[in-house]
């Protein structure tokens, strides 16, 4: 098991840091105006992570200023883990040329399985992650505007057949609601799957991180509670949990 990481998220919404409530685009909170300054603050506070996600392209849509805002990112000096629209090999080494130091698979490692092992064989294990996003245990795809037949529990075997070793385990229903995470769902799909699981949603205090630590989880994204002062990151990170 490796070392535990807590990830502070950004997530980008036409070159801002924002919020979704869930995922619903309509359910948007502004965080910021300015990505790579961001950055910069949780950097200051002690992260080592960043999680970044791309949701113009997690939905399809443009995202020119997301792609200006993630070069600033990675210029500040943190590992930055991306996800957010990458469906083919072509956007992958897009933002590995970059610099990302991990790229995640979305959507594409449901409906192209092939792009999984594309990006295996080209990059190696330790900088490509699955994000499997689930509602009641159902995949869900293109920013978790569609729901998929596969459940979590499916995918994550499968990717494990397909040498992936990491995955990101959003809890939809929670993501973005404070409500706590869903340690219990997280934990069963990793000691199920075998893989090491990164837990995100619903994140909303220290005691929750604690949680996901005791779980022997590899690690946290935390958004909205950071944003909104809920966590201080540079506490959480100095203390004992």
């Amino acid at each position: 098991m490796s070392a535990f990481t807590i990830y502070p998220a950004i997530d980008l919404r036409a070159g801002r840091v924002v919020r979704l409530a869930q995922g619903d685009p309509a359910r948007l909170t502004v965080y910021g105006e300015d990505p790579a300054a961001t950055a910069r603050r949780w950097r200051d506070e002690g992260a080592a992570w960043l999680h970044v996600v791309n949701l113009d392209g997690a939905f399809g849509e443009t995202a020119d200023a997301n792609r200006r805002a993630l070069e600033e990112i990675v210029s500040v000096g943190l590992n930055v883990q991306f996800g957010g629209g990458l469906r083919d090999g072509a956007a992958l080494r897009r933002v590995m040329q970059l610099g990302v130091a991990r790229a995640v698979i979305g959507t594409a490692a449901v409906e192209t399985p092939a792009l999984v092992d594309e990006a295996l064989a080209e990059f190696g294990a330790e900088r490509v992650a699955v994000g499997v996003d689930a509602r009641e245990g159902r995949v869900r795809l293109r920013g978790w505007a569609e729901e998929s037949a596969v459940t979590a529990l499916d995918l994550a075997r499968r990717l494990r057949g397909q040498g992936v070793t990491r995955i990101i385990f959003t809890d939809v229903a929670r993501d973005g609601m404070g409500a706590g995470v869903n340690v219990a769902a997280t934990a069963e799909l990793a000691a199920a799957s075998g893989l090491a699981v990164i837990a995100s949603g619903g994140v909303a205090t220290a005691d929750d991180v604690r949680r996901v630590r005791e779980a022997a989880l590899d690690g946290v994204i935390i958004g909205r509670a950071l944003y909104e002062g809920h966590i201080d990151l540079h506490l959480l990170l100095t203390s004992d949990l």
